[in-house]
C-alpha cells in the first residue's frame, strides 16, 4: 500500500488513488481542477472561488477555519487536502481519525514545488503535475533580474495593521518578484504601526486583496500618513495562492513593476 508523508512529517496510506477527494484549502483546489479531477473532488470550502463552475456546483464543507463536520462524514473522503497555516490544527486532527489527511506547509517556491509533485503521486496525475512544476519555473526564470530598489511593505490585515514577514510565502513571492520586505527579519504576520513604517523608511507599500479586502479608501486614508509612500491595491492570490495559480504570477509581477515605475 503505497503511503504518502505530508509536509508536517505525517504519513497517510492510499490503496489506491482517491475518488472522493474534499480540498480545504482554496489554492490547492485550482491546483486539483488543472490536473484534471473534475470527477474525484467533491468538496471544497466556501473560499474556493477557482475555478468558478466548481465554487458554484461543488459542496461547500464550510470554511478554512470552520469545516462542517457532518457534510465531511456524509461525502466519505478517501482523501483530504489541508494546510497548517489556512486550516485549524484541532479540526484536521479530529479528520484524520476518520479520513486519510494531507496537510501542506508552504513556505517558498521549493515547498510548492514539492507539495505539487506529493499531490500530483497522491491522484494519480504525477505527469500532469510533473508538468505544471515546470512551466511554472519556466516562467518565473523569465523575471528580469534588475529588481526594485524601493522598500517594501506587504499589509494582510488592518486594525491592527499586519503585514508579512520573512518566513512567509508572501516574501518568497516579494522576492521573487524582487521586491526588498523591509519586514524581512521579522515571523509570520508582525503587527505594525504607521510609525513603524515611518522609521522603517517605507518607500513602497502593498495592500493586499486578501485575507482582509484593502480597497481605494484604504489608500486615501493611509497616503497622507505616508506622504513619501507610494500605496498599491495588489492581488494577493498572486503573492499567497501557492498552487497551480503561480502559472500567472510571474507575469502579474512584471506589470506590477510597470505600475509601481509609472
Amino acid at each position: 500500500m503505497p503511503s504518502f508523508t505530508d509536509q508536517t512529517g505525517h504519513t497517510i496510506s492510499l490503496d489506491k488513488a482517491p475518488r472522493r477527494i474534499i480540498s480545504l484549502v482554496p489554492s490547492q483546489t485550482e491546483l486539483l481542477y488543472d490536473l484534471g479531477l473534475e470527477k474525484e473532488v467533491v468538496g471544497i470550502t466556501k473560499f474556493c472561488v477557482h475555478p468558478r463552475e466548481w465554487f458554484r456546483h461543488k459542496t461547500s464543507v464550510g470554511g478554512t477555519k470552520q469545516v462542517k463536520t457532518d457534510t465531511i462524514h456524509r461525502l466519505q473522503p478517501d482523501l483530504i487536502i489541508a494546510n497548517k497555516e489556512e486550516n485549524v490544527k484541532e479540526q484536521v486532527e479530529e479528520l484524520a481519525r476518520h479520513y486519510p489527511v494531507w496537510v501542506s506547509d508552504v513556505n517558498n517556491l521549493a515547498d510548492a514545488y514539492a507539495m505539487i509533485e506529493q499531490v500530483g503521486s497522491m491522484t494519480g496525475k504525477k505527469e500532469a503535475a510533473e508538468t505544471v512544476i515546470n512551466r511554472i519555473k519556466i516562467n518565473f526564470s523569465g523575471l528580469p533580474a534588475d529588481h526594485s530598489p524601493l522598500t517594501t511593505a506587504y499589509l494582510i490585515w488592518q486594525n491592527p495593521y499586519m503585514a508579512a514577514g520573512g518566513d512567509t510565502f508572501i516574501n518568497s513571492m516579494l522576492q521573487a518578484a524582487g521586491f526588498k520586505n523591509i519586514f524581512s527579519a521579522q515571523t509570520r504576520y508582525p503587527e505594525i504601526t504607521i510609525p513603524g513604517l515611518l522609521i522603517a523608511n517605507c518607500q513602497l507599500l502593498f495592500l493586499s486583496s486578501e485575507p482582509f479586502p484593502f480597497k481605494q479608501k484604504h489608500i486615501d486614508k493611509l497616503q497622507p500618513l505616508l506622504p513619501n509612500t507610494k500605496i498599491l491595491l495588489v492581488d494577493g492570490e498572486m503573492f499567497s495562492w501557492y498552487g497551480s495559480r503561480l502559472l500567472k504570477a510571474p507575469d502579474y509581477f512584471v506589470k506590477l513593476h510597470e505600475q509601481v515605475n509609472y
